[in-house]
């Protein structure tokens, strides 16, 4: 497997695997995460944009997409019920979707990423136990609660290297 920006003519196929795992999260006692029309291929486009809409492929096989990108994620700014385990300059992973659950897709994702920078910011929704488990096992730690900009509570989780303190 290997994990790259999208191109142009796998934005359908990413957009299927939203459609999946808005599926997915939805008969796993998920429905409220992500709306059904949310992640839309508008945002797959403007993260191409930007240059944080990445893939993971499997020989010819688009098997997981997701937005990863170094920057300060406005609503990471307070955290609340905890603390971040650094302040030290982050990369973010957003809307990560896999093809094929239980097959150490989300764990190579979480890796590859890792490797590009050491300091990770996620979240994911309460309701969302597959992603909480799926953050744990890859060795990221509950940091407390953040607040979207519309308001919706989300699970905020870092990850980061020992060298970055």
């Amino acid at each position: 497997m290997i994990i790259r920006p999208i191109k142009l003519s796998e934005v359908n196929a990413a957009n299927d695997i939203y459609i999946c795992a808005r599926d997915f999260m939805k008969r796993n006692g998920n429905p409220w995460q992500w709306s059904d029309t949310y992640p839309t291929e508008t945002d797959i486009r403007l993260g191409m944009k930007k240059g944080a809409s990445y893939v993971c492929v499997d020989g010819e096989e688009v098997v997981a997409t997701f937005y990863f990108s170094i920057e300060n994620d406005r609503s990471y700014a307070k955290i609340y019920d905890g603390e971040w385990v650094n302040t030290q300059p982050y990369a973010v992973i957003h809307r990560i979707a896999v093809k094929h659950h239980g097959k150490g897709i989300a764990d190579f994702i979480y890796s590859e990423c890792f490797k590009l920078h050491p300091n990770i910011k996620i979240d994911t929704h309460k309701d969302n136990l597959p992603m909480q488990r799926s953050l744990a096992k890859a060795g990221f730690k509950y940091c407390g609660i953040i607040y979207l900009e519309s308001g919706e509570e989300r699970l905020a989780y870092q990850k980061t290297s020992k060298s970055v303190k």
